[in-house]
């Protein structure tokens, strides 16, 4: 996945959990399925990253897990 695949990645990700954390815990469809796309990615790219890579975006995984968990639909 390119840097800029990357980048948006994170952007997608932490704009989803900064509304969800906004509303209290809650999510419109249109960002849960954005979550949800996310997650998916993050979990199959973060194996091929490098140690850093890996660890920063596992936090971001963890927040998504997190949004999407209290979620689920």
């Amino acid at each position: 996945m390119g840097g800029i695949d990357m980048v948006m990645l994170d952007a997608h990700s932490a704009g989803c959990v900064a509304v969800w954390l906004e509303q209290q815990g809650l999510l419109d469809d249109r960002r849960w399925g954005v979550l949800a796309e996310c997650e998916q990615r993050l979990i199959r790219v973060i194996p091929e990253l490098d140690t850093y890579g890996r660890e920063y975006y596992q936090r971001i995984l963890d927040m998504t897990v997190l949004a999407l968990d209290a979620n689920r639909r």
